[in-house]
């Protein structure tokens, strides 16, 4: 049988309250007997009933992430930021990657709401908005972050998606670049990067008429690859000079299929991705990207929780930040 609480008790020879004190690291106790009980709790393997505790103090202190794939870096280091913060005021971050994929993300919710979380950070787009209604309904502590549903009434933290691709494409534009190509993935930020680079070519008054230099596709490098493929692979007059993706790992993916087909960074093409992850460093030749305040993001997003947990009924907040455009070597003057 799993060791009690009523075990450790009487293995460290103190009270039950003493023991849940510890657990809870609340009340007055010297030292040595928080280190005793502690020692006895490792000997025995205790591990103590999350629901139990959560039942005395309304709370577990636990926070449930769900990010869409945890093997993109931005959202890898989204969960770094989350949890260290979470760390910092004496919380444990429960990660769960969705994959995309709606009913996994249900079943994450509901396992979730089973280990009694104080509140949730969805990163992972919903398809079925309801999941997100259910939530808030039943009063659900939560925040969108990277993500919104904009005529929800929720808490959420997200960058001007738009903005970015506006600024990656007027960065463009100054180099002289006037056949560009964009590869964009499925999720309602990058849908607003694509409207941004397009407004601005608009803008401008540069025609895109070609639609092999627009694809959409889903976040992961060998998708980058294959969808620069395409494109490059045109007559040269229909071939893009610059391509802007939508995120880092699709950029990546564009480098190396430009490499692959014997072009040079950026004198034959100029590659922009989005989200300045660690990973637009240290490529080569290294990603000129649209940067996400994510320190910022993070913080913001765990006092937005922080505040819903205290006040499920306080008011929603939406906070928008602004990107920055952060230029490397994978850009350069339009060919000649």
């Amino acid at each position: 049988m799993k060791p009690t609480i009523y075990d450790v008790a009487r293995e460290a020879g103190v009270s039950i309250a003493t023991v849940s004190k510890v657990l809870n690291k609340s009340g007055r106790i010297s030292d040595k007997t928080r280190q005793k009980v502690s020692s006895i709790m490792e000997e025995l393997n205790y591990q103590p009933s999350m629901v139990a505790s959560a039942l005395t103090s309304r709370r577990t202190g636990t926070i449930g992430l769900m990010i869409p794939d945890i093997a993109n870096p931005f959202f890898a280091e989204a969960a770094r930021g989350i949890e260290d913060y979470a760390q910092g005021q004496g919380s444990d971050l429960i990660v769960c990657s969705t994959d995309r994929d709606d009913e996994k993300a249900a079943r994450y919710i509901s396992l979730l709401l089973r280990k009694r979380v104080d509140g949730l950070i969805i990163a992972s787009h919903v398809g079925n908005p309801d999941m997100i209604r259910r939530l808030l309904a039943d009063h659900v502590p939560l925040v969108l972050f990277s993500a919104d549903i904009r005529m929800m009434e929720s808490n959420s933290v997200t960058v001007d998606d738009y903005k970015g691709g506006y600024q990656a494409t007027e960065y463009l534009l100054s180099l002289g670049h006037r056949k560009l190509g964009i590869i964009s993935d499925n999720l309602p930020g990058s849908k607003l990067r694509a409207e941004g680079f397009l407004d601005a070519l608009k803008a401008a008054g540069v025609p895109f008429d070609n639609p092999a230099n627009i694809t959409h596709t889903s976040a992961t490098l060998e998708n980058g690859r294959k969808a620069a493929a395409a494109m490059l692979g045109q007559a040269e007059k229909e071939r893009p000079t610059a391509v802007f993706a939508c995120n880092d790992l699709l950029a990546i993916g564009v480098l190396k299929e430009a490499r692959g087909l014997g072009l040079s960074i950026p004198r034959d093409l100029s590659v922009v991705g989005f989200d300045n992850t660690m990973l637009a460093e240290i490529c080569h030749p290294s990603l000129t990207s649209i940067a996400q305040p994510l320190r910022e993001m993070t913080e913001q997003a765990m006092i937005l929780l922080n505040q819903a947990i205290d006040n499920p009924e306080s008011p929603k907040r939406k906070i928008m930040l602004m990107p920055e455009l952060v230029v490397r070597h994978s850009t350069g003057p339009v060919p000649h």
